[in-house]
């Protein structure tokens, strides 16, 4: 399977899951007396329209190279993932007026049986965050992370719900409030995985050299391949879930140019061969 049908497998299984768990959360906030869940419940709502804008995105970055867009259509991927951190940005930002809002009004103590939704819940968001997370690091997606990341974040909002519900319900009159501060802290717990889902998709926008891993695995690479005695620069850019790079390969000075072109043409087909998650491979040859 290509990382491009895994992501987008991937992606469906977020907007199901999103679903079902923001309608869960509404129906068991609304009857439970818990605003926690009910922010819970909006953050996943608004991850649902984050997914879908995840996966509009995938399915634009999988058309091919054409003659407006010689390296393909993968930069799309990051600028989505900006949008999936704005939709982050917006939930925590309603979340934290709704809570201000609850804190001072006053209301009922919540259900103690939401304690019991909010544990299924945590274990699922969990196992959803793994899931996904492990997928974006299979296929190099930087919005199939931010993806992951919402299921994390809504599985930390669902924590502090779990704890501020259980301080209301321990101690009673007058904590009722406690989970309204719980849905607050978790406000600012999304802004800061905003920031984090952010800071990588503005590095792979600006084309910053993040991959010191990756040129380690090609300059090896590259020595296996016959009439290359060494490399020099290397530069790697990321579009989508393609790494593109630009090497500097150093060959002998006696041979003809064609036997340069021979060598970098092996090289390049070597190292894609070797190395699927690469796009294109501009090799230069420099003569020793």
């Amino acid at each position: 399977m290509t990382n491009e049908r895994t992501a987008i497998r991937t992606t469906y299984f977020s907007i199901i899951g999103n679903t079902l768990l923001a309608i869960i959360k509404g129906l068991a906030g609304f009857f439970g007396n818990s605003y926690a869940l009910i922010a819970d419940a909006i953050e996943s709502t608004t991850d649902i329209f984050a997914s879908i804008l995840v996966l509009l995105g995938f399915k634009y970055a999988k058309r091919p190279a054409d003659e407006n867009h010689p390296y393909g259509h993968g930069k799309i991927e990051p600028l989505i993932t900006f949008t999936v951190v704005a939709f982050l940005v917006f939930s925590a930002t309603i979340i934290a007026y709704e809570s201000i809002q609850n804190i001072q009004t006053p209301h009922k103590t919540p259900k103690s049986w939401t304690l019991i939704i909010l544990g299924l819940l945590i274990i699922w968001k969990e196992i959803s965050f793994q899931i996904v997370i492990k997928k974006s690091k299979q296929t190099n997606s930087s919005s199939l992370k931010a993806d992951a990341w919402h299921h994390r974040s809504d599985a930390i909002t669902s924590i502090m719900a779990f704890i501020g519900i259980s301080i209301a319900i321990i101690f009673g009159e007058g904590y009722e409030t406690a989970d309204d501060w719980a849905a607050l802290l978790a406000s600012a717990f999304i802004l800061y995985n905003s920031y984090l889902i952010l800071r990588p998709a503005l590095g792979e926008v600006m084309d910053e050299q993040l991959y010191d891993d990756l040129i380690i695995e090609i300059r090896t690479k590259s020595m296996e391949v016959s009439g290359v005695l060494g490399t020099e620069k290397c530069f790697v850019r990321k579009a989508g879930m393609k790494f593109h790079v630009d090497l500097h390969t150093i060959v002998n000075a006696k041979i003809s140019v064609k036997e340069g072109h021979e060598i970098a043409h092996n090289l390049k087909d070597y190292l894609r061969k070797e190395m699927p998650n690469l796009g294109h491979v501009l090799i230069h040859i420099e003569p020793n």
